[in-house]
């Protein structure tokens, strides 16, 4: 699993790729949870087309990191969001807390 991150202002930026499952489900918390250390941040956008899978862990990791922005008053936003992915988070019920583009 890779990470990029970028942060303009109150938004941060990060495209992941590769898998985001249980083996890489730590790294990732603790890269974005350093990145999210900034408080200044509140637009998380996780941009999710490098991805070639992801499992309940992955999505595990998207729901933390959206509960630290949001209880900043910031917002989440998903973009790149495979069919595979899309049926994951249509099926937990992501899309009532998160926006996607």
């Amino acid at each position: 699993m890779e990470l990029n991150a970028q942060k303009r202002g109150t938004r941060l930026h990060v495209a992941l790729s590769g898998e985001l499952d249980h083996h890489s489900a730590d790294k990732a918390r603790i890269m974005l949870d350093t990145l999210l250390h900034d408080v200044t941040v509140r637009e998380l956008t996780l941009d999710l087309s490098g991805l070639t899978f992801m499992d309940s862990a992955g999505l595990g990791v998207v729901l933390g990191r959206y509960k630290t922005v949001h209880m900043r008053g910031g917002r989440m936003i998903v973009t790149g969001v495979s069919a595979s992915i899309d049926r994951i988070f249509r099926m937990s019920g992501i899309y009532t807390l998160v926006e996607r583009q």
